[in-house]
């Protein structure tokens, strides 16, 4: 059977990407720094034209009936647009890890052994909604030493062939290749199933939206995945705690954005300061707008303080509430005995994303920090923290909830691989 225009148009991407890693492994840091710098400046050179592509993104997808959480991350504020320059300058202000040798170890037989820093190659990213992750995932390739090709969802097109040119641009004036950084010009979804199906040329796929997408990709690939399906993340409010602290936190965690992934979406409560806690956290909550799906405890806490406000939302939680990521004004609420009976329903229900104890108590700290089993764990701060910008990492090609290669926000590290490097005198084995 001939290959589809598609395929071949797919299959070309690879070849070229393949040809113009070999190139970028061998860039100088001082040249990929270059681009970095380039790029920051043409995102504000061209802030307005940006926003003028993005507006043509957003009247499309309100008109079509796109959620408002959804419309949300389509927007290219200037906010966002240099957010993603200071991530470019960022990473090219950070050390250079490509090349760096650790472990070296003198073995009896007179060889020294250690490993060595290098690209992965090319990696794939299928990505839906926020077109600043092509600046993300272009400024972390570069830095990485790696060659990408990137596929957005068709609600982004227009913001994202627009990002992608000035990313050519910083590529073609620093003297790197421009294939380094591709962008599918296509919506037809087809060439998704081409792209997670070349190892020859791909050597690694990231998917970055919603949970069918990543689904259907780690189901087809035939290379590795690098993903997460999604992010319920918790803020549990300890006893002894800061409740002025707690109730800000948790307010921020949950309302300071409904639609990314580190937003929580349950909110877990010692007995000991429910009573105390909750009817100053659902009173903002209510204001707000945000739904509460309690359980019977939590409910009648709720009920008793907020009632009869009219803006008070609350639900009895159902059993599948508690696995829910909403990405919504919604939150579940639940009071738990004690911090073990936290943990506990932390690592039953949640995805392993983002979770956040609220204490004054170290031990318990500590035991939360060894114990929860997630990508993220955090004492005392929003969960909202849990991205590559706000861990210094630059950027952030996604988050990870898998155990191997990388796990949580994945930066320039998670974009390398180590191999194992020899040196000697001549030695042979006897």
């Amino acid at each position: 059977m001939n290959a589809t225009p598609l395929l071949e148009s797919t299959l070309t991407l690879g070849a070229q990407a393949k040809a113009a890693s070999c190139l970028m492994a061998r860039a100088s840091t001082t040249t990929k720094n270059t681009a970095l710098r380039t790029l920051a400046t043409l995102l504000r050179e061209n802030l307005h034209a940006l926003q003028d592509d993005n507006a043509q993104d957003i009247d499309r997808a309100v008109a079509a009936g796109l959620a408002p959480p959804l419309v949300d991350r389509l927007k290219l504020t200037p906010k966002v647009i240099e957010t993603c320059a200071l991530g470019c300058e960022q990473l090219a202000a950070k050390p250079d890890v490509i090349g760096e040798m650790i472990g070296m170890k003198q073995q009896a037989s007179g060889i020294r052994v250690g490993q060595m820093r290098v690209p992965i190659g090319v990696f794939g990213m299928v990505f839906e909604s926020r077109p600043n992750v092509t600046i993300e995932a272009s400024s972390l390739s570069i830095k990485s030493g790696n060659a990408c090709i990137l596929r957005g969802g068709s609600e982004a097109i227009v913001s994202n062939k627009a990002l992608a040119r000035l990313v050519r641009q910083a590529l073609e004036v620093s003297g790197l290749p421009a294939h380094a950084v591709q962008l599918v010009q296509t919506t037809d979804r087809e060439v998704v199933g081409h792209l997670i199906a070349m190892p020859q040329y791909v050597d690694v796929i990231i998917p970055r939206g919603g949970k069918g997408l990543i689904e259907r990709i780690s189901r087809d690939a035939k290379v590795p995945v690098i993903k997460h399906l999604d992010g319920n993340c918790h803020v549990y409010v300890d006893h002894p705690c800061d409740i002025a602290m707690a109730v800000r936190v948790a307010d921020n965690a949950k309302t300071s954005k409904y639609s990314p992934c580190n937003a929580a979406e349950s909110l877990l409560v010692a007995q000991e300061v429910a009573a105390q806690f909750l009817p100053l956290i659902g009173k903002i909550y209510a204001d707000k707008g945000v739904e509460m799906r309690c359980d019977a405890a939590a409910l009648e806490i709720l009920q008793a303080s907020l009632l009869p406000s009219a803006n008070a939302r609350l639900v009895l939680a159902q059993e599948s509430d508690w696995f829910e990521e909403y990405l919504a004004p919604i939150i579940s609420i639940k009071v738990l005995a004690d911090l073990e009976a936290a943990i506990a329903h932390i690592n039953h229900y949640s995805s392993h994303h983002t979770d956040a104890i609220l204490t004054r108590d170290h031990m318990h700290a500590q035991r939360f920090l060894r114990e929860v089993d997630s990508a993220s764990v955090m004492v005392n701060a929003s969960t909202r923290f849990a991205d590559g910008f706000e861990y210094g990492l630059g950027a952030e090609i996604g988050i990870s909830t898998d155990k191997f290669h990388a796990r949580g926000p994945v930066g320039i590290e998670g974009l390398t691989c180590l191999k194992f490097v020899v040196l000697g005198d001549g030695e042979i084995r006897l």
